[in-house]
């Protein structure tokens, strides 16, 4: 998947406008639409105490996981449009879910304020160390002479893990049957205690399993390798040539939020990305920090959702 990046970066500015006395005079909730552990966790704790730094008042964690996102996303949908209710959210529920479900219970367009695109990251299909696949062709070819018998996790029907997962099947020709789990590091715990044959996770949720060799990374879904698995093929080198879908993270408002109070939120996020800790976190997580302004992280969302689109009616999948 080419992600239009260019258009999104930003000049950054290392102090927030002000948005008037009243705004923030209290604490302000950033709302994670997955559990601890997860990639939207991490990513949305590194930038807290760097957002509460410009914000001049705490930024408290809440996490609310559970459909693919949707959840989380949509108590920030409907919370009060004042800018001490915003939400950390993934390509799914911003993007993708829009087509898998039916019933979504928002529209990412019309009830959120897009504030700022924080990271892409890509995907890693990973086995536990029981399995004998040496690397993905081998994976794909067992996938293929066991039709359904191979079980890949994944965190949460929606999320962009999954549709890379549909791609994945899709492109490779192969009957794997998709288990989703309540965000990226339930599917690694699942992972390491073989309930599933393989998984599709992220390195924030996957680093520590890798490193202690509880698990194995077989391919990387972006176009490139990543420098912390710089011996891990992609995708494509694997064998499935020009595959190419990465995920991402932004943070969003309620619709109707005073555009001085979006102002404010995303100088304040700006500001946290350009923090060498920052940075270098996300990083080491296998992502790359990105910032943008409101009106550029809107328009992405909007190329996003016929993107994804296109996959769900190719898989005919649906998640309600």
């Amino acid at each position: 998947m080419a992600l239009p990046l260019a258009a999104l970066l930003w000049p950054r500015s290392s102090h927030a406008q002000a948005a008037g006395p009243d705004y923030p005079v209290r604490p302000v909730r950033l709302v994670i639409s997955f559990p601890p552990g997860g990639s939207t966790d991490i990513m949305a704790r590194t930038l807290a105490p760097h957002l509460a730094a410009q914000l001049g008042q705490p930024v408290l964690i809440e996490n609310r996981p559970g459909a693919g996102g949707n959840i989380g996303i949509d108590l920030v949908a409907k919370a009060s449009a004042d800018g001490y209710t915003i939400g950390m959210g993934a390509a799914g529920a911003l993007a993708v879910n829009v087509s898998l479900y039916r019933h979504l219970p928002f529209d990412p367009l019309r009830d959120l304020a897009p504030v700022s695109l924080v990271s892409v990251l890509p995907f890693i299909v990973a086995v536990g160390p029981a399995e004998p696949a040496a690397d993905l062709q081998a994976l794909l070819a067992r996938a293929r002479a066991q039709p359904g018998r191979i079980s890949l996790a994944q965190g949460g029907n929606g999320t962009a893990m999954h549709l890379t997962e549909e791609l994945l099947r899709q492109r490779a020709g192969v009957d794997l049957t998709l288990v989703p789990y309540k965000g990226t590091g339930p599917a690694t715990s699942a992972l390491m205690a073989g309930e599933v044959s393989c998984a599709m996770l992220d390195m924030p949720s996957a680093a520590a399993a890798l490193k202690a060799g509880r698990i194995r990374a077989l391919a990387v879904t972006g176009a490139e390798r990543l420098a912390e698995l710089s011996q891990v093929p992609t995708v494509s080198e694997a064998g499935l040539a020009g595959f190419d879908a990465v995920g991402w993270f932004g943070i969003v408002a309620p619709a109707g939020t005073p555009d001085r109070i979006i102002s404010t939120l995303n100088q304040a996020t700006r500001f946290a990305l350009a923090q060498p800790a920052v940075r270098e976190r996300i990083a080491a997580s296998g992502g790359q920090a990105l910032d943008s302004t409101p009106q550029a992280f809107g328009a992405f969302i909007r190329t996003e959702i016929p993107k994804w689109a296109a996959v769900v009616r190719s898989a005919g999948t649906q998640a309600d």
